[in-house]
């Protein structure tokens, strides 16, 4: 079984936060994302994403879509696009909609500063309700949270913290361009929960330069001790040609495809044995987390921010490269940031490419996302009557091989399998019946 494992983790697949994949997008105009927004009905309930796309330095193993900070009048003014495009979108939604979760993302978004960020809340208080007990997540970088900033941050209504932590090993770090001492990172969380965000979540990952078996269980270790809530762990693509800073890692001290599936499974034994429940394919979390309930009860849902347990099928983002979600229809903004802050400027929508979702498109996605959430499907209740012989055909050698069962239009992943289930999932995914390489690896 080991040998089967290993080869379908090789394969390249979509990670699934949506479907169908960014990759697939296609141009979407200003006029139809401002249709969809205006088909919005009242009072529904949508969870925003808020991408600032700065760092004070970029890590060599960063794949996101961020650029070093130089200038603080460059941030100010990617501030202001950011209210600018908030109000613009907010006058064309011609039913008040409400905020029941906002997640900032980066870059660093706590580059904009408390004041920065209290300034764009109150923009978003402006055009929008928001909820009494919404989620408020920010993702931080352990080296820049200062007490002030913590205390800052409570203030505003933050009620979850995400840390970049990586890895703890020193040979590691270096290697990433990313030094942050263990203290460091038990700092950052002391400061977020003095200031009573209590709230934390971890991102770990493996498949790094210089990373072995013994230095991940140390992490894995170290880490725990801390007792976040939730911990992420996800593989490092090393994307050299589209990511210029990748070039600077050494891909002689990368590790192998093999390494990286055993470094994958020891992160989930060694959580385990640290009382925490794997979500999914890449989330852990204490039993008595909100994820952890959702997963055990079936309410588990996946969007471009990874496993949560919002049920919210509108996701408005705003920012550069940001994507919305809406029944009609997925938008992403233009990636490049000085073309967004013009073209927001101009009092247009940033608006580049996306998909007119089709019900079968629907379908898919309600496919792919119960078995990526739940590692299994019934696809009868999902696409009652449609004909899915060709998919089944696809997945018959997986079934030999004990990957997943098959009981009439009943789908379940069997335990060797959830680790590749990227690979089981892109049966359904009619944009490739093979999969490309520009996406990373199974494992």
């Amino acid at each position: 079984m080991e040998g089967i494992i290993h080869r379908y983790a090789h394969l390249n697949v979509p990670r699934y936060t949506s479907y169908p994949t960014a990759a697939d997008f296609g141009p979407v105009t200003a006029n139809e994302h401002t249709a969809w927004l205006r088909h919005l009905e009242a009072q529904t309930s949508v969870s925003i994403y808020l991408h600032v796309p700065y760092c004070r330095e970029i890590c060599l193993y960063c794949g996101c879509n961020t650029k070093m900070a130089v200038r603080d009048d460059v941030v100010a003014s990617y501030r202001r696009a950011l209210e600018a495009e908030i109000a613009l979108v907010g006058g064309l939604i011609e039913n008040r909609v409400t905020i029941g979760r906002l997640h900032w993302g980066g870059g660093t978004p706590s580059i904009l500063g408390v004041a920065g960020l209290h300034s764009v809340l109150e923009t978003l208080r402006d055009r929008f309700s928001i909820e009494p007990d919404f989620e408020h997540a920010i993702e931080l970088d352990p080296r820049h949270v200062t007490a002030e900033l913590a205390d800052g941050l409570a203030a505003l209504g933050v009620t979850r913290a995400s840390l970049g932590v990586q890895d703890i090993n020193p040979l590691v770090q270096a290697a990433i361009g990313r030094l942050q001492p263990l203290d460091m990172v038990e700092t950052a969380a002391r400061r977020l929960r003095s200031a009573g965000i209590r709230n934390l979540s971890f991102d770990l990952m493996y498949g790094l330069p210089m990373q072995t078996i013994d230095s991940i269980r140390k992490t894995c270790a170290s880490v725990t001790s801390i007792s976040p809530d939730r911990i992420s762990c996800f593989g490092y693509a090393h994307l050299p040609r589209l990511k210029a800073n990748q070039r600077r890692i050494d891909e002689a001290r990368l590790p192998s495809q093999d390494q990286r599936i055993d470094q994958a499974n020891v992160i989930a034994e060694e959580l385990a044995r640290s009382g925490y429940r794997k979500i999914g394919i890449d989330h852990f979390a204490k039993p008595a987390d909100a994820l952890a309930q959702a997963a055990a009860a079936g309410r588990l849902h996946r969007n471009f921010q990874g496993y949560t347990d919002d049920d919210r099928q509108v996701l408005l983002g705003f920012g550069a490269s940001s994507i919305s979600t809406l029944p009609e229809g997925i938008v992403q903004n233009v990636t490049d940031v000085p073309t967004y802050v013009r073209t927001i400027a101009a009092g247009s929508l940033a608006s580049a490419r996306g998909f007119r979702l089709t019900p079968q498109d629907r379908q898919r996605a309600r496919i792919i996302e119960r078995l990526m959430c739940d590692f299994e499907v019934d696809l009868e209740q999902i696409g009652p009557g449609l004909d899915f012989t060709e998919e089944l055909t696809i997945l018959a050698p997986m079934q030999k091989e004990g990957l997943v069962t098959i009981d009439g239009r009943k789908l379940s992943v069997t335990a060797a399998g959830r680790s590749v289930v990227r690979v089981i999932a892109a049966a359904f995914d009619v944009f490739r019946r093979s999969p490309a390489a520009q996406f990373s690896t199974a494992v």
